[in-house]
């Protein structure tokens, strides 16, 4: 769950852009306070789901506190999260991270071959793993489809495939209890089942996404690809991409959510961009890197066509789920080792939008500006919706109004 659902302020508007970034901030002030500084480089934005969801099932917002000013937010304050949905989504975040390093060392990939990396890598995962399991203990989460997540994918791999859904199963397994348990968190039971429906679409096209994102690599390399593992083209897997995101959708649509504005747009709006981007990069295809309602749409508002629009916030090229370089620009070298892909998925996710790389349109932006979205109508491109769009800036009033529009 790294990297797929990565908005920035000309995507949502103030309002919503607000709210996401009240989570993200929440969940690297909730590792840090819990489990130190070194916790907060598993902070992702996808991770942020688990606390997104859970808040959008209660029907007023759940409880915010007053952080300091911080300089990886330009030097401002924020009204950040605290809740168990937060500190679930820490927990998740931690157990996924610690079985992602361990699946590196087990692996030997790149510098993890060498010892002593290897050796500080296994103690850091035990250490985020002892933590995520802990924190899970004491919101009633059974972390075990997370825990046992990498030694089921690893046992996959090294097994002769039947097919991709048999490969994305214990990725989708982890989700989906993550997701699940977001409706015992906000007293929503009968949320059970669509939750699980979401978890696993979800889990489903992270996948494949990352490995449609890591073909060309892979392939380059002889790195394992599920993709090249089953035989399985770039038209079959965007086959697969958009049956799951047709799930998806289905499953959000089922959930009872009292404020599903940023779940639906970062659930399936945000998804929908994300198989666009990736496939147009995969394929070289101009036009379709994202969209605004999903694949095949022009590009919304701040975005060029083609596969090079700008990173989210803080989001640098060659991180996990990045959109690379723009036209005319080489996309950096994937890391096999994934130390630097660690180190950007550091940068992007611990100074939450004050890096921007040197093509950004933003780069040479106060933090101010580079924070400010007031001059974006975010409900431009929102069909017929937009009378349910109201407030100085682009703020939003689309609760409830059940519209596909970013808001």
């Amino acid at each position: 769950m790294f990297g797929i659902v990565r908005p920035c302020q000309h995507v949502l508007c103030k309002g919503l852009y607000a709210d996401w970034m009240g989570h993200l901030c929440g969940l690297c002030l909730a590792l840090r306070d819990e489990h130190g500084h070194l916790s907060r480089l598993v902070t992702n934005y996808d991770g942020l789901l688990v606390s997104v969801l859970t808040d959008a099932q209660s029907p007023t917002p759940g409880s915010r506190r007053r952080a300091g000013p911080c300089a990886l937010r330009g030097f401002k304050g924020a009204d950040v999260v605290q809740s168990e949905g937060v500190r679930l989504a820490a927990s998740v975040s931690l157990l996924l991270a610690a079985g992602k390093v361990k699946d590196h060392v087990a692996d030997g990939d790149g510098a993890y071959a060498r010892r002593p990396v290897a050796a500080g890598a296994t103690r850091l995962a035990g250490r985020w793993s002892t933590a995520g399991t802990a924190m899970a203990g004491t919101l009633g989460f059974d972390p075990t489809p997370l825990t046992a997540a990498a030694g089921r994918q690893a046992l996959l791999e090294r097994a002769t495939p039947t097919g991709l859904r048999e490969l994305t199963g214990p990725t989708e397994d982890a989700v989906a209890a993550a997701f699940a348990h977001t409706g015992v968190l906000a007293g929503k039971p009968h949320n059970r089942e669509p939750l699980e429906a979401a978890g696993r679409g979800f889990g489903r096209l992270a996948h494949l996404i990352d490995a449609v994102e890591d073909l060309a690599d892979d392939r380059a390399s002889g790195a394992y690809n599920p993709l090249a593992a089953t035989g399985t083209g770039l038209d079959e897997a965007r086959r697969h991409c958009d049956a799951a995101h047709a799930g998806l959708r289905a499953a959000v649509d089922e959930l009872d959510l009292p404020r599903p504005a940023l779940t639906r747009a970062l659930l399936v709006r945000e998804t929908g961009n994300a198989i666009s981007r990736a496939f147009a990069l995969a394929t070289g295809t101009p036009g379709i890197a994202t969209g605004t309602h999903g694949p095949g749409h022009a590009p919304g508002p701040g975005y060029p066509p083609g596969p090079g629009y700008p990173p989210g916030p803080g989001h640098p090229p060659g991180a996990p789920g990045g959109p690379g370089a723009p036209p005319g620009r080489k996309p950096p070298k994937r890391d096999p080792g994934g130390l630097l892909s660690l180190a950007c998925g550091a940068l992007s996710c611990c100074t939450c939008g004050l890096y921007r790389p040197p093509w950004d349109e933003d780069r040479e932006g106060s933090c101010c500006e580079r924070f400010d979205c007031s001059g974006y109508d975010g409900c431009s491109n929102c069909g017929n919706c937009c009378n349910c769009c109201s407030g100085e800036g682009g703020g939003c009033g689309c609760d409830g109004c059940g519209c596909d529009c970013s808001c």
